[in-house]
């Protein structure tokens, strides 16, 4: 799946106004089936680093749009396997070096498309070799992940480490109350989560702190009040949420904090209808994809947090998210 941007860019039909709005589902599908045809354009070649990525981001928008057959699931599901390592892990693309991420996209991909039993069939014990592989990244003292051989930690790879492991049925094989004290000393003053201990909060690091929490069943740890305080004061007059103060608004935070807000039961804190109406209005209605705003370029990573968005707002016709 390429992460090329564009062609489209996001707009108003000119022959609607805003109050009629509406999804344009039959092109956003045809847009995600085109990313992978426009392999003669070099931000092609140079976003081979998330390709990995990318397929479940377009995935999980297709999936979300009623419409999962749009890409070939054997295929779908040989690439994935292109990209495994023996460690277990698995790179952004062939021949890309194992990284928490991409493993945790690997599995994902795989669950998505009810494909986890090719681990078993293409290797003995192949779900244990990906669970050994994410629980050798855990530093045995601070509780914490790291991405990869190379040891820079991060929260987001603890979400993602619990992520998969949860998705394999193999969370016991690491120290889940170490991973959950780490990401409890991240907690900020302000109710957010910052990437490691006494750093600024921010959105997208609260989602990744709060659902690592969640499937830890811990979130009796977090200030719901606060968190919620702090996540409805991302919106803007426009409808659309930023990720940290005196930022722009950006379609993604659609995801990362009405997701965070699902999670602790605060989603009805932000206007809902304005947020509808801004993610609508990053649509190319043309040629289909979202982009981070009106008037910016589409993209697949845009594409599905926004959708995923509404997803999380109950629009109709929208297959339900889990917000974790």
């Amino acid at each position: 799946m390429s992460l090329v941007s564009g062609p489209g860019r996001a707009k108003l039909n000119p022959d609607h106004s805003t109050d009629q709005l509406s999804l344009h589902v039959e092109k956003h599908v045809r847009y995600i089936q085109s990313l992978d045809t426009r392999k003669d354009e070099l931000e092609y070649w140079l976003t081979e680093h998330l390709r990995l990525n990318g397929l479940y981001w377009g995935l999980t928008a297709l999936h979300l749009l009623g419409h999962p057959e749009a890409l070939p699931r054997q295929e779908t599901i040989e690439f994935v396997f292109t990209c495994q390592h023996d460690s277990g892990g698995f790179g952004a693309a062939p021949g890309h070096d194992a990284h928490m991420l991409y493993t945790t996209s690997a599995i994902q991909i795989l669950a998505t498309v009810d494909a986890l039993d090719e681990l078993e069939r293409r290797h003995p014990e192949g779900r244990r070799r990906v669970g050994e592989y994410i629980a050798g990244l855990q530093d045995p003292i601070t509780g914490t992940f790291a991405g990869d051989e190379w040891g820079e930690t991060d929260t987001r790879f603890l979400y993602a480490a619990l992520n998969s492991l949860s998705l394999l049925g193999l969370l016991s094989i690491i120290d889940v109350p170490k991973a959950v004290s780490c990401v409890d000393a991240c907690a900020n003053f302000d109710g957010g989560y910052g990437v490691s201990p006494g750093a600024e909060s921010h959105a997208g690091q609260i989602f990744v702190c709060v659902a690592a929490l969640s499937i830890a069943d811990r979130l009796d740890l977090v200030d719901r009040d606060r968190l919620g305080g702090w996540l409805s004061e991302r919106q803007l007059e426009n409808g659309g949420l930023n990720g940290r103060p005196e930022k722009l608004e950006d379609v993604c935070y659609s995801w990362w904090v009405l997701s965070s807000l699902a999670m602790i039961g605060r989603s009805h804190w932000i206007d809902g209808t304005k947020l509808t109406s801004f993610i609508l209005r990053c649509q190319d209605p043309e040629l289909g994809g979202l982009a981070d705003r009106p008037s910016d370029m589409v993209d697949v990573f845009h594409t599905v947090f926004g959708l995923a968005g509404l997803s999380l707002l109950n629009y109709s016709g929208l297959e339900d998210v889990d917000p974790v």
